[in-house]
């Protein structure tokens, strides 16, 4: 039903900004019917008109009216120098009112655009309206005047009497939040991708999802980040509460640019009851700082200053996977290379930023240091953000139904049987994925990659720079030992809008002759993954579970040249575990308002190496010795070596203090049991129970599952 009657537009200026008058303007924007008015006539014909025009098409919603809802909703708008409307913000509860408003804003018509020193500028407005639309007229059969000045953005800035005002002209215009339509990643938290994740999914859309991380412009049309945060803005009225439960610590709005900056906390203290330490901890402080030039320039850097301790397994696997030379005693899984702190703690600074540039609307171009992802699942066999932060250069292509991805990145191998002249080897990686929506419910992804070193002075060799080429190709023609190139498919079904299918296969080696042959050939180096996601399982609303079953055969990701492994810094740029696994992983999350809770499970069976005098044979798992130790020719199995059985549970129950930075408050305990075969110096029966409280901006993933 439409309703008719006339609209309070109450036009007011933005808080902490210069007041103006109405000689700033020469003309007012003008519809067809004002031309012949005058200057003060010209403001009153655009109000009347547009009011008119704004009436005879907005609808009220039903579900507004079904509701009986009263309160008030907000709109932020322009008139450009083209004399278009354009919506810049619009504040309200219900999508359905923003969208409603978007689409009476989308039929105005184009109007005579105001003017300034004789030339077009922009008019911006702030426009409260009040539901039941009953409730705008003070009195009835009245309609009331509206003759506040609007606030003017002025594009050809008029001489001053004096060039040293210049400084104090620069101020902060009100801000409105543009992170939403800006080409920033969204952080790489599990947590936080999967409060979208059913939206991205739901049959008839054309989103992709398994190249990650995701820019906040390819999620907002599918999610509703400003009215997400809305939703759950507290009341605060006090600058420190506003700060602390709603906003940006700093942010600051000027005429096409803008940013913020905000403080990074990690901070963790716990206990592992099979530990001769009184307590574990992670004091992590830091800051962030991003923002945008104009609509197509981003950019994002956060730095972390840190100092921790954490539970004895997780202690003992960082110092194993340790560099070998310098200040550094460990490599913190993830974060980086780690030097003494204290009694047993480590010191680990990390940063990480990028630039973000979209010069034409089917092109993303990020040069940074972080870490990427590829796959829908929680694990991923191809790429995987579990290794520490490192350079890269991304290019992301999408128009049609695909979207195609490369992306080249600098590692590096820090073991002293690989250095070079007394520092630590550099390597390169080139990845492509292409994804593929074939139809609206089944989505194909095809993916190769390639690892070479920098000998010879070979460098970052320009054959993998061509982003349509096929890796295996160049790695033939650069010889054995020019490259490892890995290839994989993953696979997307969308069975309804709360079930999803998904899954991966990777193929280190591929000879049809050993893979078919049924002789269990070590060259059989494949690994694969199955998975399942619910969204709003049980018709509960963000209630999300998912199941997940990886193996990897042994020998994959490694190499005969021990410097070809697809690793980097110690670490696996796949899966945690490297090779010869098998592992069933099973997650549960639920969020209400801004209290959330998880639960995850994985049991998995691990085959590693001896490594004693008698047996040092090389069974698969580890990923940075060369195939040429291997220990068999046929025959080979997933868990062959010292077979280990492992179970992880991890429950955490946490709250949100403030969504726009993602810093959440929480408790967790973990309980892991590890049991090999055999007893080894660096393999060994353990359980461990480790109970956490914190603070934490949630902005990447802690992987504790080793």
């Amino acid at each position: 039903m439409k309703y008719f009657g006339f609209l309070l537009f109450i036009f007011l200026p933005f808080s902490g900004m210069s007041q103006t008058n109405d000689n700033v303007l020469e003309t007012y924007p003008l519809f067809p019917d004002c031309a012949a008015s005058g200057f003060q006539e010209e403001k009153q014909c655009f109000n009347n008109t547009l009011r008119s025009l704004v009436l005879e098409n907005f609808v009220l919603p039903p579900k507004v009216t079904e509701e009986n809802y009263r309160g008030e909703m907000l709109v932020l708008f322009e008139v450009d120098k083209a004399g278009q409307f354009k919506v810049l913000y619009v504040d309200a509860i219900y999508p359905e009112l923003k969208e409603e408003m978007l689409r009476v804003f989308a039929a105005l018509p184009v109007v005579q655009p105001p003017t300034y020193n004789g030339k077009p500028t922009y008019a911006q407005f702030r426009m409260p309206v009040r539901i039941p639309l009953d409730q705008n007229f003070p009195e009835p059969n009245r309609i009331p005047g509206v003759d506040e000045t609007p606030v003017v953005k002025i594009d050809s800035v008029p001489a001053k009497p004096g060039i040293l005002e210049e400084y104090d002209d620069v101020k902060s215009k009100p801000f409105y939040n543009r992170q939403a339509q800006s080409n920033l990643n969204i952080p790489l938290s599990h947590e936080r991708y999967s409060r979208f994740d059913a939206q991205m999914n739901q049959i008839g859309t054309n989103s992709h999802t398994a190249s990650k991380p995701f820019l906040f412009s390819d999620v907002s049309p599918y999610y509703d980040f400003d009215g997400e945060n809305a939703r759950l803005e507290k009341p605060a009225n006090s600058w420190l509460g506003r700060k602390l439960w709603n906003e940006h610590l700093v942010q600051f709005q000027g005429e096409n640019y803008w940013f913020t900056g905000d403080l990074i906390l990690d901070l963790q203290l716990g206990k592992d009851f099979q530990s001769d330490f009184d307590f574990t901890y992670n004091n992590t402080r830091g800051a962030v700082f991003q923002g945008g030039l104009g609509k197509n320039f981003n950019f994002y850097t956060v730095v972390f200053e840190s100092q921790a301790r954490f539970a004895d397994y997780y202690n003992q696997f960082a110092e194993s996977i340790s560099p070998f030379m310098g200040s550094g005693v460990a490599i913190v899984p993830g974060r980086g290379i780690a030097k003494d702190f204290m009694d047993n703690g480590y010191d680990y600074p990390v940063a990480e930023g990028y630039l973000s540039y979209s010069p034409a609307e089917f092109f993303d171009i990020q040069f940074g240091h972080g870490n990427n992802f590829i796959g829908d699942g929680y694990r991923s066999l191809l790429m995987s953000d579990n290794a520490s932060p490192h350079p890269y250069l991304k290019l992301n292509t999408s128009f049609w139904k695909l979207k195609y991805t490369n992306t080249w990145m600098s590692l590096r191998d820090v073991r002293e049987e690989v250095a070079a002249e007394g520092s630590y080897r550099t390597k390169y990686m080139a990845t492509h994925y292409l994804s593929l929506n074939l139809t609206k419910r089944f989505n194909l992804g095809l993916f190769e990659s390639v690892v070479w070193q920098n000998d010879n002075g070979r460098g970052f060799d320009v054959n993998y720079l061509n982003p349509v080429i096929f890796y295996r190709s160049i790695e033939f023609s650069t010889g054995a030992r020019g490259g490892n190139a890995i290839m994989g498919l993953t696979g997307k079904y969308k069975i309804n809008n709360s079930l999803n299918a998904y899954g991966q296969w990777v193929i280190d080696e591929f000879s049809s002759g050993d893979v078919f042959g049924g002789e269990g050939s070590w060259k059989n180096k494949l690994g694969f993954q199955l998975g399942m996601k619910y969204f709003n399982a049980f018709n509960v609303p963000d209630l999300y579970l998912q199941a997940e079953y990886n193996q990897v055969r042994p020998y994959t990701y490694s190499h005969n040249s021990i410097v070809l492994n697809y690793g980097h810094n110690n670490q696996s740029m796949a899966h945690l575990w490297g090779a010869n696994f098998r592992e069933v992983v099973a997650i549960a999350r639920y969020r209400k308002d801004r209290w959330l809770g998880s639960a995850k499970l994985v049991i998995g069976e691990r085959g590693y190496d001896f490594n004693t005098l008698e047996d040092n044979a090389y069974y698969g798992g580890n990923i940075y010795r060369s195939e040429r130790e291997r220990a068999f020719e046929t025959g080979v199995r997933i868990g062959q070596g010292n077979t280990t059985t492992s179970i992880f549970t991890e429950v955490e129950a946490g709250y949100i203090v403030n969504p726009v930075t993602n810093l959440k408050l929480f408790a967790g305990m973990i309980y892991r049991n590890f049991d090999p075969q055999l007893n080894t110096a660096n393999t060994f029966n353990q359980n461990t129970l480790w109970l956490n409280i914190g603070l934490r901006t949630d902005i990447f993933n802690w992987y504790y599952d080793y």
